[in-house]
Protein backbone atom coordinates (compact mmCIF):
# COMPACT_ATOMS: atom_id res chain seq x y z
CA UNK A 1 0.00 0.00 0.00
CA UNK A 2 1.42 3.20 -1.00
CA UNK A 3 2.14 5.96 1.64
CA UNK A 4 -0.27 9.08 1.87
CA UNK A 5 1.68 11.83 1.77
CA UNK A 6 -0.23 14.32 1.35
CA UNK A 7 0.11 17.62 3.66
CA UNK A 8 -2.72 19.40 5.58
CA UNK A 9 -3.09 22.08 3.74
CA UNK A 10 -6.35 24.74 3.88
CA UNK A 11 -7.16 27.93 4.87
CA UNK A 12 -7.33 28.15 8.57
CA UNK A 13 -9.70 29.96 10.99
CA UNK A 14 -8.15 33.08 11.32
CA UNK A 15 -7.60 33.69 8.03
CA UNK A 16 -11.07 33.03 7.04
CA UNK A 17 -12.05 35.07 10.02
CA UNK A 18 -10.00 37.71 8.77
CA UNK A 19 -11.58 37.28 5.27
CA UNK A 20 -15.47 37.76 6.96
CA UNK A 21 -14.50 40.95 8.50
CA UNK A 22 -12.56 42.29 5.51
CA UNK A 23 -15.95 41.58 3.62
CA UNK A 24 -18.15 42.95 6.14
CA UNK A 25 -15.83 46.47 6.50
CA UNK A 26 -16.11 46.94 2.74
CA UNK A 27 -20.06 46.45 2.34
CA UNK A 28 -20.41 48.75 5.27
CA UNK A 29 -21.59 46.29 7.81
CA UNK A 30 -19.50 47.02 10.55
CA UNK A 31 -17.72 50.28 11.26
CA UNK A 32 -14.35 49.34 12.53
CA UNK A 33 -11.18 50.65 12.42
CA UNK A 34 -8.78 48.48 9.94
CA UNK A 35 -6.11 47.60 12.58
CA UNK A 36 -9.58 45.47 14.59
CA UNK A 37 -10.40 43.83 10.79
CA UNK A 38 -7.23 42.64 10.03
CA UNK A 39 -5.97 41.80 13.55
CA UNK A 40 -7.15 38.27 12.95
CA UNK A 41 -4.12 37.73 9.95
CA UNK A 42 -1.61 39.27 12.17
CA UNK A 43 -2.26 38.27 15.36
CA UNK A 44 -1.09 34.73 14.36
CA UNK A 45 2.36 36.25 13.30
CA UNK A 46 2.31 38.29 16.71
CA UNK A 47 1.63 34.74 18.76
CA UNK A 48 4.48 33.17 17.22
CA UNK A 49 6.71 36.01 17.68
CA UNK A 50 5.98 36.52 21.49
CA UNK A 51 6.34 32.92 21.75
CA UNK A 52 9.59 32.96 20.12
CA UNK A 53 10.82 35.96 22.68
CA UNK A 54 9.32 33.95 25.85
CA UNK A 55 11.52 30.48 24.80
CA UNK A 56 14.33 32.41 24.50
CA UNK A 57 13.71 34.65 27.63
CA UNK A 58 13.46 31.05 29.18
CA UNK A 59 16.69 30.08 27.87
CA UNK A 60 18.58 33.09 28.85
CA UNK A 61 16.97 32.73 32.37
CA UNK A 62 17.75 29.06 32.89
CA UNK A 63 21.49 29.32 31.90
CA UNK A 64 22.41 31.63 34.87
Amino acid sequence: MAANNASRGGVGFFTLLGLLFIGLKLTGFVDWAWWVVLAPIWGQLAFIVLLFVALVIAELVKDD
